[in-house]
Parts: C-alpha cells; sequence; structure tokens
C-alpha cells in the first residue's frame, strides 16, 4: 500500500477516536422515566439472639434504552439511623450523580445493627433508601425488628384461575402463642384443618399490612381462654408510631371461614385493622362458631364483628368506633349478645352505615334475592348507639317486612323505628348514655345523667348469668344492672 494512503488512512482513525471519545454521554431526562427495584420493602426477619447484623441486597433498574442518571441516593435517616449502604461497592449515606447504563441495574447493600435483647430499643426501627432521578423522588423501605420476636411470614403461595395469588405460610398445628415476646404476622397466617391455635393472656399479636390470621375449615381459635382482661391479648398494626395508634385499615382480619368451629376469644383487645373478626357459615349448629367476652374491637375501616350466616355468642365487649357497621350480622345465623355496647363515633370521615346490621338474605349481581333465614339475633342489656346524622343506628333488612327474628330487650337504641312490637321489649329510645370519652373510645358510664338511659335499667335476670362487667367490677350492688359492657361507678 502507497505510504501516503497509510498516512491518510492513519489520520482518519485517529480523529474517529478522538470524535468517539469526545461523543457526550447522553441521558433521559424525562421525568417520567423512573426506576424499578427488585423490592419496594426490604424487610430484616431474622430472629436475633445477640446484638447482630444483617445484610440485604436489592437492584436498581434501569429499563430505559438510554443511560439515566440518579441526582442522589440517600439515606433518610442520614448518619444517626441504625442502617447503613453501599452503593455498587461504595459506602455511605449519601450519593450523588449516579449512573446506570440503558438496560442496567446497580445493586444497593443494605445493612442494620440491632440489640433484639434491649429492652428499651424500639419494637420496629425503620427507614428508607430515598433515589431522585429526574425530579422524580422514589424510594426503597427498609425494615427491622429492635426486639427479639416471633415471626410468622409466607413460605407458600396459592394461585387463582384469574392470575391472583395469595401468599401465605402455616401455623403448626395445636401451637401455643406465649407471651415472652412479639409475633408479627405477615401475609395469612392459617390455623390448618382439625388445628388449633392457642394464644396465651397477655400476648402481643403485630399485623402487618395485609395481614390475615385465617381459621381454615375444622380449625380452631383460642385467645386468653382464661379470660383474665387484666392481661388481654392485643391484636392491632405494626406501626407503633404515635400517628397511627388509632389508625384504621392498617391490617386485614381476623378471618373465622366457613367450617371453623368452637372458637373462643376471652380477653382481648383488637383494633386498627379492616374488619376486627369475620365469622362465616356455621360449622356446627348446636355451638356457636364463635365465643367472644371481655373483649373490645375498635378502630376498623369496615366493620368490628361481622357474622354470615353464623352462629356468634358474645357478653361484656365493645365493638365500637369503624367506617361501616360496627356489628354485620348478614345471611341469616344465630347471634345472643348480653351486656354489650355498640357504638359508633367514627370521625375519619362522613359515615352512611348505621352501627347495627340485621339481614337474612343475599342478593346477586342481577338484583336477585335468595333468602337465609335468621334463626334468632337476641340483644338483652345492649348498648347500640352513636352520633350518626340520619339518627338511627339500627338497619334491619329483611327479606320480608316480617322475615327477621331478633329482640331487643331492656337495652338502649339510637333509632327513628317504631319500638311497640313485641320484638322490642323495656328498651329505651334515643337517651343519651353518657359515655365517658367517645373521642378516646372510652365508653364506660362515668356521668350520673345516664340514670334515664343505662343506670340500673338491665334486665337483673340477665345481670345474674354475668356477674362482673369488662373491668371485671361486680354488676348489681346498689340495684339493678346497668344496661352495657360496663357498670356505672361514680
Amino acid at each position: 500500500m502507497d505510504f501516503r494512503v497509510r498516512i491518510r488512512i492513519g489520520v482518519f482513525l485517529i480523529c474517529l477516536i478522538a470524535i468517539s471519545s469526545c461523543k457526550k454521554e447522553q441521558f433521559v431526562t424525562d421525568p417520567s422515566a423512573k426506576l424499578d427495584f427488585s423490592t419496594k420493602a426490604v424487610l430484616y426477619d431474622t430472629v436475633f439472639t445477640t446484638v447482630g447484623s444483617v445484610t440485604k441486597t436489592f437492584i436498581v433498574y434501569n429499563r430505559n434504552d438510554l443511560s439515566i442518571k440518579i441526582s442522589s441516593i440517600r439515606l433518610a435517616g442520614g448518619t444517626s439511623s441504625n442502617f447503613r449502604i453501599n452503593v455498587d461497592g461504595a459506602k455511605g449515606v449519601l450519593f450523588s450523580d449516579v449512573e446506570i447504563k440503558g438496560k442496567d441495574s446497580l445493586f444497593v447493600f443494605a445493612e442494620v445493627t440491632v440489640d433484639p435483647n434491649k429492652i428499651n430499643s424500639p419494637l420496629v426501627i425503620r427507614d428508607s433508601v430515598v433515589f431522585e432521578t429526574n425530579g422524580n423522588v422514589q424510594d426503597v423501605d427498609l425494615e427491622a425488628w429492635g426486639q427479639d420476636a416471633y415471626f410468622h411470614t409466607p413460605d407458600k403461595t396459592l394461585h387463582f384461575s384469574n392470575g391472583a395469588s395469595l401468599h401465605y405460610s402455616i401455623i403448626p398445628c395445636n401451637a401455643t402463642w406465649i407471651n415472652d415476646k412479639p409475633h408479627v404476622i405477615y401475609g395469612y397466617a392459617v390455623v390448618d384443618s382439625a388445628c388449633t391455635l392457642n394464644i396465651e393472656k397477655g400476648a402481643k399479636i403485630y399485623m402487618h399490612p395485609g395481614a390475615v390470621l385465617w381459621v381454615y375449615k375444622d380449625g380452631t381459635l383460642k385467645i386468653n381462654e382464661s379470660g383474665d382482661f387484666s392481661q388481654p391479648v392485643i391484636i392491632q398494626g405494626d406501626r407503633l408510631e404515635s400517628q397511627y395508634a388509632e389508625a384504621a385499615g392498617q391490617w386485614g382480619r381476623i378471618w373465622l371461614s366457613s367450617g371453623s368451629k368452637n372458637n373462643i376469644i376471652n380477653g382481648a383487645i383488637i383494633k386498627n385493622g379492616l374488619v376486627g373478626i369475620q365469622a362465616d357459615t356455621v360449622g356446627n349448629s348446636n355451638k356457636p362458631t364463635l365465643t367472644i367476652s371481655n373483649t373490645l374491637i375498635k378502630n376498623m375501616s369496615a366493620a368490628a364483628i361481622w357474622g354470615q350466616g353464623s352462629y356468634i355468642k358474645g357478653w361484656n365487649c365493645v365493638f365500637a368506633n369503624c367506617q361501616q357497621y360496627v356489628g354485620a350480622f348478614t345471611l341469616g345465623g344465630k347471634y345472643n349478645f348480653y351486656h354489650c355496647t355498640f357504638a359508633n363515633y367514627w370521625n375519619g370521615s362522613t359515615r352512611q352505615f348505621s352501627t347495627l346490621l340485621l339481614n337474612d338474605y343475599y342478593e346477586d349481581e342481577d338484583k336477585i334475592k335468595y333468602p337465609y333465614p335468621m334463626d334468632s339475633a337476641y340483644f338483652y342489656n345492649c348498648i347500640v348507639y352513636g352520633d350518626i346524622s340520619s339518627g338511627d343506628e339500627l338497619k334491619l333488612d329483611g327479606y320480608t317486612a316480617s322475615s327477621l327474628k331478633f329482640k331487643f330487650r331492656n337495652s338502649l337504641l339510637k333509632t327513628t323505628l317504631t319500638t311497640t312490637a313485641a320484638e322490642y321489649e323495656n328498651v329505651i329510645v334515643n337517651t343519651n348514655p353518657y359515655f365517658n370519652d367517645v373521642g378516646n373510645n372510652d365508653y364506660r358510664i362515668k356521668n350520673p345523667f345516664a340514670l334515664p338511659a343505662v343506670i340500673d335499667k338491665g334486665d337483673p335476670a340477665i345481670g345474674i348469668l354475668f356477674p362482673n362487667d369488662l373491668k371485671g367490677s361486680p354488676r348489681m350492688v346498689n340495684g339493678d344492672p346497668d344496661i352495657g359492657a360496663y357498670e356505672y361507678e361514680p
């Protein structure tokens, strides 16, 4: 090859290399171009027995064809956080101008150090890794448990024909949950067929968002069977910050599914979920699906207690403060309540549902009704009250005008219904019960002005059967029993 030709080719190649090396990297700048993550939350559910560090990894994806520049990656808690992060090999709490090439990814390592045996450490330690890209702010939550706990996390998946799936774990058959440390439920925790779960007095159960305690067919749940309300079982969401203390809708429900049997709840506080107790169709018609006593269920975004064709017997209970019905007893069934308070002063939104619903039919999507007969719905020495704008806290939804079988005896009702029929015996209507502090879900009777409504207005024959109230105080000390779950104390 001629020497001059070689020189020209060489100069051309040098220029081409120079142009390529000077070519500016192109980045996607569209605000809609977001990052994807392998997970939205990193859970450290290891049960620590000593001071320990655990490292977990998540992946950040750039799904775009062009490179993307992350203007900042930071640990929200900064240097005071229990967590530390490592971004593609570099340690720190703040990273700037991190680049990910098109269709590429990077790894983020997050480490936490906790002392689970330190009594005054927070139960849950939370932080997040924050990503800012093209003006978008995204984050990945970090959650570790600062104290030792029993964790019930899904290890099985149930797939449905519509593409949906349910993640669950099976609780060991005939297990007993003791109160030495908290129990934490993620997903569905299932009491399997022919098995019993016993939860001892004083146990604390923390439910992650969407979590459900599911008692399957022929299974049984027994909560605080000893009935020691001085050490109630507490079931609530796992957000323990003060702003979540009385916030509804933080978890799913306790589901006593069709065919579960002999369930007992005797001394519990259940709060801040979607449905407190859902009891489905009767498994054994001769015994209650659920016997519930000395229990408070409150702050539910749907209902405190919901029976569907089931048999429920309850006494000394408060069902309170729900966005929809406090007590919903549908599809017929059998319900007997004594000395219970059904109260609704929901203030999270405008309430459109009565406190108590009785229903004895099913209506399909074509508005065709199918009867589900109600054996009985008895409310003796009970309160059904609230502050609904319509003025009626009782909804009777019968298949026909006379199909519902119910009775209120020696009870206080807030209703616009006519209460002269035989189904209403010695009822008091639309008289203020003077609850102690409805804003704090305190439904004790603390004001002597309640004398016309509840004080000494109960049926003594029922009071004898349940001689102590929800607090354990004796009834009928100075006369007939009071109406509701609590006896008046001057």
